[in-house]
């Protein structure tokens, strides 16, 4: 019999509607009846792609003897943290203070009163490696809540205000704010000395991709010419490129490797983690025009569509890493069965992919490609001409090539996929817009910026509310049912939305930013207002004052017990430093010096911990290359050269600001007078670029290559 997340639209939760476990969702009835029954609570927190979260829920939550003593002890809540991040970085934090680790699933034990006392991670079913079995934790937690109760509440309440405090290295710094070369020197040798040298990427594994670290060395590169940090950069892509991460067959990226060579992923692929790789794929094409950049660009892309995509206009969140209850099983293959599919060619198909009897792991083989002078790149992309030489590899269309992917993805399409996470997040949407935005730049593909505008109207549609519901994070259709197909529950059909969880700090960042994308790709100066208006109402709805931070919640949000700031960057940018990025951009285009000075107070108060720890900070760093650095507005004005616009966007130019004075877009100063790098500009005539610092501007020129010159020159 189904448990009350049934009724729930989260595909996490819907996994475990069939439990026996009497799962809540997050709420005030769950916390309602903890107090009236003065039980502790547990509260279980994972996601749908999550490998161990699928092992526990085997091993514990579908046992019946289990269940009952989980039923009788606690009150049982599930939460997804996709859904509920704010609620996962506080339990998160506490986790980690007790336990020293976190990861999921993450199981933690709150008071009536929603403190935390006691948790961890993963718990096996039976006493396994000096870790209790969770039947023993559950009889443990359940005798000390009875019989240390004082103790209890004292640690819950030591352990709320240690949670509450927890953001390290923030100050608030006094007077004006100075970013010298130095700094960013110092961040770039701190970040040097964790790089893998040989196998790309930072520290040892389990490896993550670390974009936000790639991003900074490409810049670092850009502005000082250090060739180091070009090849780091360079390096860790095109490992990963060419590892098991990435799907050899379909494109796109699982979250992480188990190892330090990029061979074996946990599998699951979200689509945060493709759009962030999507953005610095397409900067390093940008700076570098190698082939290979622009191929993943391509088949990243087509993943995400063919994979992660509603024709209604909106991005899936996941796949999972399991089929058939095994990790990995619909991506890897053995090598009888590859020349089963693909006959004589077979061989030279598995020498190319690394593909052995024995396997490359676990006895089984992973496709991977190890020799790094193979190169694959599409002739017929006029990008690409006289970049490379064919004698150098298989073409990216070569026909042979072309076909043996074509058996390959048609033998693996007989197996059973992996199950898909189809709710729609709002943050990480609008990634996936910027995205789009970066891949159109670098690529000149019509069909991203299509995409970017089909998704926005969606976001603005659907994910747009009232009052602390501005927008919303989550979005699900029950109607359309798409959860119930994709992992075969019995979801009602409610025939409405699901979205009454109002959007974090995260989210309104990364929409933000997404604005800013879609105005430079489309020269349309309304996402510019859109931007500033949403700025205006986080700014109002999500400040602290004392510090000039943002928190990570609503000012009236009233469901966690501490609101939290959030300044790292983990798997997705910190919202703080995207905030930051924003505040900087648009007061510069809009020539608000407050929000200029808040960027720069932001950066100058975590400046000492960034230099230290800027692999937890890169987004932070690249802001300070923005105030290290000249901050370029660069407006192109006159009638309006499609063309011009596009090699413009073709070319690396970090850290600047960009805008179009054009009578065809109905942009000039006339009409937006609040917008003072317009002023002065032509709207009509000849096509030419202004490059200007602080309002003041040269001469135009007519090329793009002459406006490079200019750049290079200032």
């Amino acid at each position: 019999m189904p448990n009350r997340l049934a009724k729930e639209s989260s595909p996490y939760l819907l996994q475990h509607a069939q439990n026996p476990v009497d799962w809540f969702p997050w709420g005030d009835e769950a916390i309602q009846k903890s107090r009236d029954e003065d039980k502790p609570m547990l509260v279980s927190i994972g996601y749908s792609a999550c490998h161990w979260c699928h092992v526990m829920e085997r091993e514990s939550f579908e046992d019946p003897e289990t269940a009952e003593i989980m039923n009788r002890l606690f009150v049982n809540i599930k939460i997804d943290r996709e859904e509920r991040p704010d609620l996962d970085q506080i339990y998160m934090d506490a986790v980690q203070a007790i336990a020293g680790n976190g990861g999921w699933p993450l199981n933690v034990f709150l008071t009536p009163e929603g403190k935390p006392f006691y948790g961890g991670t993963y718990f096996p079913p039976v006493n396994l490696h000096n870790r209790a079995s969770w039947k023993s934790v559950l009889q443990s937690i359940s005798t000390a809540f009875k019989e240390k109760r004082k103790e209890i509440e004292e640690q819950a309440d030591n352990l709320t205000r240690h949670i509450a405090g927890s953001v390290f290295g923030t100050r608030v710094p006094a007077g004006e704010q100075v970013f010298p070369q130095e700094d960013i020197q110092t961040i770039q040798e701190q970040l040097m000395q964790t790089a893998d040298r040989k196998n790309g990427g930072f520290g040892a594994a389990p490896k993550f991709p670390q974009t936000f670290s790639i991003r900074f060395l490409l810049q670092h590169y850009y502005y000082t010419g250090d060739e180091k940090s070009l090849e780091q950069a360079c390096l860790s892509l095109d490992k990963m490129i060419y590892g098991g991460i990435y799907d050899q067959l379909a494109g796109g990226f699982a979250r992480y490797s188990t190892d330090e060579e990029w061979l074996a992923p946990h599998f699951e692929k979200m689509l945060y983690d493709n759009a962030l790789l999507i953005i610095v794929m397409s900067e390093a094409f940008q700076l570098t025009q190698k082939p290979h950049y622009s191929r993943a660009i391509r088949e990243t892309m087509d993943f995400i569509q063919n994979d992660l995509y509603s024709e209604k206009g909106a991005f899936y969140s996941a796949l999972d890493a399991d089929s058939e209850e095994e990790e990995g099983k619909y991506y890897i293959w053995q090598k009888n069965e590859i020349l089963g599919v693909l006959g004589p060619d077979g061989e030279e198909f598995c020498s190319l992919y690394d593909v052995s009897e024995r396997g490359n792991w676990e006895g089984k083989n992973i496709l991977r490609i190890k020799n790094p002078k193979i190169v694959f790149f599409n002739e017929k992309d006029p990008k690409l001409s006289g970049m490379a030489v064919k004698s150098q590899g298989l073409w990216e269309n070569d026909p042979k090539l072309v076909e043996w992917k074509r058996k390959m993805l048609e033998r693996r399409s007989e197996r059973i996929r992996p199950r898909l996470d189809d709710k729609i997040l709002l943050g990480w949407n609008a990634l996936m817009i910027t995205a789009c935005c970066k891949a159109y730049a670098a690529l000149g593909d019509e069909r991203y910026r299509s995409l970017a505008l089909k998704n926005i109207a969606f976001l603005e549609e659907k994910m747009r509310g009232e009052g602390a519901h501005f927008f919303v994070h989550s979005y699900k259709n029950t109607a359309e049912n798409e959860t119930k197909e994709a992992i075969g529950t019995d979801q009602p059909e409610t025939g409405g939305d699901k979205q009454n969880i109002p959007a974090f700090l995260d989210d309104y960042a990364f929409l933000i930013e997404s604005y800013i994308q879609l105005q430079e790709v489309t020269g349309e100066a309304d996402f510019l207002i859109r931007a500033r208006t949403l700025t205006q109402w986080v700014i109002e709805n999500f400040s602290e004052e004392d510090t000039g931070y943002f928190f990570y919640t609503h000012a009236v949000q009233n469901d966690v017990i501490v609101r939290k700031r959030d300044i790292y960057d983990g798997a997705t940018p910190s919202g703080n430093a995207v905030m930051a990025l924003n505040l900087l951009y648009l007061g510069t285009v809009f020539d608000v010096n407050e929000w200029k000075q808040r960027a720069a107070g932001n950066a100058a108060g975590l400046k000492d911990v960034i230099k230290r720890y800027p692999g937890s900070f890169a987004i932070w760093a690249t802001l300070i290359n923005a105030f290290t650095y000249p901050l370029y507005e660069i407006v192109l004005a006159g009638t309006y050269s499609v063309e011009k616009h596009k090699e413009f966007l073709e070319k690396a130019i970090p850290n600047r600001v960009f805008q179009i004075s054009s009578v065809s877009h109905q942009i000039s100063s006339v009409n937006h007078p609040e917008l003072p790098i317009l002023r002065n500009k032509p709207v009509a005539g000849q096509s030419q670029f202004f490059l200007c610092r602080d309002y003041s501007c040269q001469q135009p020129v007519k090329e793009v290559s002459d406006l490079i010159r200019l750049i290079k020159n200032s």
